[in-house]
């Protein structure tokens, strides 16, 4: 609802407010790009819709979703975000922060609320977002540390429990293991029950060791898929192997789920390794599925839980200032990160 008032007044210079009470500091962009694109601008604050709130945001979370919508790529995906320039200029969707006001059709939020979830241009002072995206703010979490679950956790949750079934007890292989989502599920198919072994390249494998994982292997000395060791899931975070290495490391009867694809074509990304996995599920007893994240707040709440309970805690590489986020992006597409990337807003 906002993004073309917004437009109309991201010009103006970061350090010069037109009005303190209706504008706000925002990281924002006006074309696709690398992270040259984005600027820190004085915008107008976004209205907030019937089921909507609006968060003063003390906190964003950066997961690598944000980066394709700075990129535009695969090009598939601008069919929905615009296909010169982006619909929304403010970068950003996972968010922490404190209810300002509520939509008119919003129950069970009020002002002054603490909450965390999935927003529209988090990079920014203040953020809309909906209220069935949204859950309180676990109370074990700085606003930082809850930033970087939404996102990343989530998936992580739904590749392992609706995706992939995990059982207790299950050895699961987690490839991409030091990552965003990679860091969550090492812990969270931990809390499942499961004998866990997570892959990272040799930087990281002390990370991956302190999140829980029972072994480790590194992928730039070791192969995973040697045959050596079968397990009953795999989750293949942001990687590029071929159904038949999946097909390899599974038992007889196990699963693998593809999250994400970062090497896939420009078109459509890593989507032709996932539909070539789901056809060949058909014909074999080895199940190769995908998972795509559902936002909602009955798994942030299930994350809550976890989280409140010592279960799960978010392993944040770095945090950045607002005006950094650019930074931000290059330490996230150089693959340098260990877990997540915070950025702190306000506080």
């Amino acid at each position: 609802m906002g993004s073309e008032r917004q437009r109309a007044v991201m010009g103006g210079d970061a350090n010069s407010p037109a009005t303190a009470e209706s504008t706000m500091r925002a990281i924002v962009q006006d074309r696709y790009g690398s992270a040259d694109v984005l600027r820190l601008a004085w915008i107008t604050r976004p209205e907030v819709a019937d089921h909507e709130v609006l968060l003063h945001v003390h906190a964003a979370g950066l997961d690598r979703g944000a980066w394709h919508l700075m990129i535009g790529r695969p090009y598939a995906m601008r069919l929905g975000t615009g296909i010169r320039a982006p619909k929304n200029p403010v970068r950003g969707r996972e968010v922490a922060g404190t209810i300002v006001s509520v939509g008119s059709a919003v129950t069970g939020f009020s002002p002054g609320d603490e909450v965390f979830g999935i927003g529209q241009g988090s990079f920014a002072e203040y953020a809309v977002a909906r209220a069935d995206r949204l859950a309180r703010k676990p109370a074990n979490l700085t606003f930082e540390q809850a930033a970087v679950v939404p996102v990343s956790a989530l998936t992580a949750l739904q590749a392992l429990r609706d995706a992939g079934r995990v059982q207790q007890g299950q050895q699961v292989l987690i490839i991409g293991a030091s990552g965003g989502v990679g860091s969550f599920a090492v812990q969270l198919a931990k809390a499942f029950g499961a004998q866990v072994t997570g892959v990272c390249s040799t930087t990281k494998l002390d990370l991956v060791r302190s999140l829980g994982a029972d072994h480790v292997v590194d992928y730039t000395r070791d192969d995973w898929a040697d045959g050596a060791h079968r397990h009953d899931l795999i989750l293949d975070i942001a990687g590029n192997p071929a159904p038949s290495r999946l097909r390899r490391a599974l038992t007889p009867t196990g699963t693998a789920v593809i999250v994400g694809g970062e090497e896939g074509g420009s078109l459509t990304g890593g989507m032709d390794r996932q539909l070539r996995a789901l056809a060949l599920s058909v014909f074999v007893r080895q199940r190769l599925t995908s998972v795509l994240c559902k936002e909602r707040a009955s798994d942030l709440e299930r994350l809550t839980e976890l989280i409140e309970a010592g279960k799960v805690t978010p392993s944040i590489d770095r945090t950045y200032s607002l005006d950094r986020v650019p930074e931000a992006m290059r330490h996230l597409d150089a693959g340098k990160a260990r877990g997540k990337v915070a950025i702190t807003v306000t506080g």
